[in-house]
């Protein structure tokens, strides 16, 4: 079953059509941020650190001092890069190249906002894009990686290619 999903042609293309949706999902996500008059993460931020307290929280404690801590003091600089992630990512998964890398980045912001007490459509995005992830190559077959990957390959040193070196 592995092979069938990270070697099979026709897998390849449904993957694609996987790809692009979430990657319009999210370009489309960024450019709203970027465009909408300046975004700022800070009442986002603070609406979970809210959602931490109660007799069923929706963001747990550990998040919530993480976000308490560093990300509300630092709310300029997450505004920052959840709109350029969401811009970045969705171009890279739209376009094919560093599928796998585009998709768990994809997967690390959508955790985040699931942590902050969002569910909205991430757990769906999450769950599609496992699929990429355990695809490998497959998923970006039909994108830039088809020739990117193979590039790289072919002109990065491996560890096979380097000399030892001996310190005496």
């Amino acid at each position: 079953m592995l092979n069938f999903i990270r070697e099979n042609k026709v897998v390849a293309g449904i993957l694609a059509i996987i790809r692009i949706y979430i990657g319009y999902a999210w370009i489309t996500a960024g450019i709203g941020k970027l465009t909408g008059g300046g975004f700022d993460a800070s009442g986002f931020i603070q609406g979970a650190i809210a959602s931490a307290g109660g007799d069923h929280p929706a963001v747990q404690g550990w998040w919530a001092t993480f976000l308490e801590a560093v990300a509300l003091p630092n709310a300029e600089l997450f505004s920052f890069m959840v709109m350029w992630g969401e811009i970045l990512v969705g171009a890279a998964l739209i376009l094919g190249i560093f599928t796998n890398f585009a998709a768990l980045m994809g997967t690390t912001m959508n955790f985040a906002f699931l942590f902050s007490g969002t569910v909205s459509t991430n757990a769906q995005m999450v769950l599609l894009t496992v699929f990429l992830v355990v695809a490998g190559f497959n998923a970006g077959r039909y994108g830039l990686d088809r020739w990117v990957i193979p590039f790289l390959k072919d002109h990065t040193p491996t560890r096979k290619h380097t000399k030892k070196v001996v310190v005496a």
